[in-house]
C-alpha cells in the first residue's frame, strides 16, 4: 500500500513538473522582413498562429500607434481575405519627404473569405510601413484575433521593462539604428567634398600648362630633326658636284 501511495503522489508531482514547463501559447507577434531602421520604410508580417483545436481564426485587427502615427501603410493582397484600411485624422500634423500630413492609417481589418487560419496553422499577414520614428525604440500594435466560433482574443496588453510577459501581449516592434547615409551627406561631407572637388581642379589645371609644353617641346623637336636631315642632304648633294667637276 505505502509502494503504491508513493508512486501515484510521485505520478502527481511529475504532471505538475510537465504542466509547469509546458510553454506559454503563441500569440500575435509582428516582425520585420529584414531590418526596421529608425526614419525608413520597411515590411513587416503580423504573424498570426491558430490556438483553437476546433475554430479557425477569422479576422484580425491591428490598431496602429497613435503617439508615433505612420503615414503610409500598404497591405499586401492576400487570397481568401478582404483587407480594409481606416485612416483617423491626427491632432498634430507630422511631415513627409517636405510635405504635411493630416491623416494617417490607425488601423487594418484582414476578414476571412474563406476558411481562415485552419487550426494547426499559422498566417503571416504583410504590411508595409513607414516613415518610421527616429525617437523612439519599438513600436506597439494592438491586435484583436476573432474566431470560427465567435471567440475573441484581444492582443492589447503592452509588455512594460522589468515586468513578466502579460497574459495577452500586444505585438511589439522593435526599431534598429538609422541606417547611415539616410539623412543625406552631413556638413563635413560636404565640405569634404567641396575641398576634393577645388583640388581635382587645380591639379587639371596644373597639368594642363604642362601638357601644352610637352607638346611644344615634341614639335620643335620633330623640327630640328627634319632641319638636321634636310642639311646633311644638301652637303652630300654639294660634294658631288665638286666631285663631278
Amino acid at each position: 500500500m505505502k509502494a503504491s501511495r508513493i508512486a501515484a503522489a510521485g505520478a502527481l508531482a511529475g504532471t505538475a513538473v510537465l504542466a509547469l514547463s509546458v510553454p506559454a501559447f503563441a500569440h500575435v507577434s509582428v516582425q520585420p522582413e529584414g531590418t526596421a531602421a529608425k526614419g525608413g520604410y520597411a515590411v513587416v508580417d503580423f504573424k498570426v498562429p491558430n490556438e483553437r483545436d476546433n475554430a479557425s481564426t477569422t479576422k484580425l485587427e491591428v490598431s496602429f500607434p497613435t503617439d508615433h502615427p505612420l503615414a503610409s501603410a500598404m497591405p499586401e493582397p492576400m487570397a481568401g481575405w478582404k483587407i480594409e484600411v481606416t485612416k483617423s485624422k491626427l491632432d498634430k500634423p507630422i511631415e513627409m519627404h517636405g510635405e504635411k500630413i493630416s491623416e494617417a492609417v490607425s488601423k487594418i481589418t484582414w476578414t476571412a473569405e474563406g476558411k481562415g487560419v485552419e487550426p494547426g496553422y499559422f498566417q503571416k499577414f504583410p504590411v508595409s510601413i513607414g516613415q518610421l520614428p527616429e525617437d523612439t525604440d519599438e513600436l506597439a500594435f494592438k491586435a484583436i484575433q476573432t474566431y470560427s466560433n465567435k471567440e475573441v482574443v484581444r492582443w492589447i496588453e503592452v509588455p512594460q521593462e522589468g515586468q513578466d510577459e502579460p497574459e495577452n501581449p500586444a505585438p511589439v516592434l522593435a526599431l534598429s539604428a538609422a541606417e547611415e547615409g539616410h539623412h543625406g551627406s552631413s556638413s563635413a561631407d560636404k565640405a569634404s567634398d567641396s575641398d576634393d572637388a577645388e583640388a581635382a581642379a587645380a591639379k587639371t589645371e596644373a597639368a594642363e600648362p604642362a601638357d601644352s609644353s610637352d607638346t611644344t617641346a615634341r614639335v620643335l623637336g620633330v623640327v630640328g630633326i627634319v632641319v638636321g636631315a634636310l642639311g646633311v642632304a644638301y652637303g652630300v648633294l654639294a660634294g658631288r658636284r665638286r666631285t663631278d667637276a
